[in-house]
């Protein structure tokens, strides 16, 4: 990974690491990159709900303008709505001001490709390479910006056509994270029946992800069951997650979440190759639910970038991540909270049983983490050591497929990470103990 883009674009703290400056460097290089084949690059550009995010928005529209691009801003908007935009606007690019579930203080800048997909590595170093190396850019005049107007009801009508009924008798608890989806979420839920009770829906430029949303599921567990709601749904700052809160107050995770809508993608035969691409964090829970149903999973880096990659590589549909980051190839190109939660009313309004029954469709096995203290230079050195891989092999045979190890070197401290999992959560804990000291005696310092 480059020094400037992470795993999902460019974020850091406002004028400290996320420049307004850089802001404009990157609106410039990645006009260049991305709009190559273009006279002029149309671009457009939306954002969460940050106080930063209208001075970034400048920044970036004026460097795009600046080699000749054309900028279309939408303003507050969740992040997958600029992947449908950008598709249905036959925009070169499109640019999302976010940092997702981080704090206000934060904030990011990640880029789509024509096809509304985040970009490759090697398209992110190309643009990476103009800014760190100060390569020459082509510069233009005639640059355009314009505000697009109703921008929403592209996104709306988008994916309102992955519902086949309304959502009539539901009664749905709304944490909208004081985020991107605060203006449309719960006015769109209720056009279809369903009945909303909204939090999280007074965005004031700091309060985004502040003691709500689907990081603090708290506030809505005592919502759900002080309304005696059917369920909670909880969204994060760019409304491109969605976790839920069964009738009991208890938490639908990412992974139980995908295990309903594969099962139901199953039982209508839509669920292509009968597989889910999930990361090596779900929970084996996860695995045998799906197993049952004659499903499998395949496994990912951590990381939606790495399920999306595996996803259109291997022809799959359906992926995601244990924090609600869900990926639903036939609709979407990239994660989609309001899609998700969609998909997840639709499947409780049409079962008959609630939420509670259905969350407890899927397992969740206990899971012990416990850090091995290792240099950074010797972090992946567990992967050639004869012992410690012995050791491995012996405790996964001793689970018979009831549980599973995985180890997992630190990528920003000098750490190996020892994951275990299984059903007894004592024994788990001896064992991760016992794995990580045999880690930290044979590559320690």
């Amino acid at each position: 990974m480059g020094k400037l883009f992470g795993t999902d674009g460019v974020r850091g703290i406002y004028e400290q690491e996320l420049t307004l400056e850089l802001a404009f460097q990157l609106g410039q290089a990645g006009a260049s990159v991305l709009g190559k084949n273009a006279h002029c690059p149309k671009i457009v550009i939306g954002m969460d709900t940050r106080i930063s995010g209208r001075a970034l928005e400048q920044a970036l529209s004026d460097g795009i303008r600046s080699v000749g691009g054309t900028v279309i801003c939408v303003g507050v908007l969740p992040t997958p709505a600029i992947a449908v935009l950008t598709r249905q606007l036959k925009a070169d690019a499109g640019v999302v001001i976010s940092a997702s579930h981080n704090p206000y203080e934060f904030n990011g800048i990640k880029f789509f490709n024509n096809q509304g997909f985040k970009l490759p590595d090697a398209v992110e170093n190309e643009i990476e390479a103009i800014i760190l190396e100060k390569k020459a850019v082509t510069l233009k005049d005639g640059g355009t910006i314009s505000q697009f107007e109703k921008p929403e009801v592209y996104y709306l009508d988008h994916i309102k056509k992955a519902l086949k009924d309304d959502l009539s008798g539901l009664k749905v608890v709304m944490d909208c994270a004081n985020g991107a989806a605060y203006a449309i979420a719960p006015d769109f839920f209720r056009s279809l029946n369903a009945e909303v009770i909204v939090m999280g829906a007074d965005p004031d430029g700091k309060n985004i992800n502040a003691g709500c949303g689907s990081t603090h599921l708290e506030p809505l567990q005592n919502r759900v069951l002080k309304e005696k709601a059917d369920i909670g749904i909880a969204f994060d700052g760019d409304a491109d997650r969605c976790l839920a809160v069964d009738n009991n107050g208890n938490i639908i995770d990412g992974d139980k979440i995908m295990n309903l809508i594969a099962g139901q993608m199953k039982c209508s035969q839509t669920l292509k190759k009968d597989t889910v691409v999930v990361t090596v964090m779900s929970n084996i829970g996860l695995d045998m639910a799906l197993s049952a149903v004659g499903c499998k999973t395949i496994k990912t880096n951590v990381g939606d970038r790495y399920v999306l990659e595996a996803m259109v590589e291997g022809g799959y549909n359906l992926g995601g991540e244990q924090s609600g980051h869900l990926i639903l190839l036939d609709h979407n190109t990239t994660g989609d909270g309001m899609l998700t939660a969609l998909l997840l009313l639709e499947l409780l309004k049409k079962d008959g049983r609630d939420a509670y029954t259905l969350g407890n469709l899927m397992t969740v096995f206990p899971q012990i983490l416990v850090n091995a203290k290792v240099g950074n230079t010797k972090k992946m050195d567990y992967l050639k050591d004869q012992l410690i891989q012995k050791r491995i092999s012996e405790v996964e045979a001793h689970f018979h497929g009831q549980g599973r190890v995985l180890i997992r070197p630190s990528g920003t401290e000098p750490l190996v990470r020892v994951m275990i999992e299984g059903q007894d959560q004592s024994e788990l804990t001896a064992i991760a103990k016992e794995l990580a000291m045999l880690i930290e005696q044979r590559l320690g310092n």
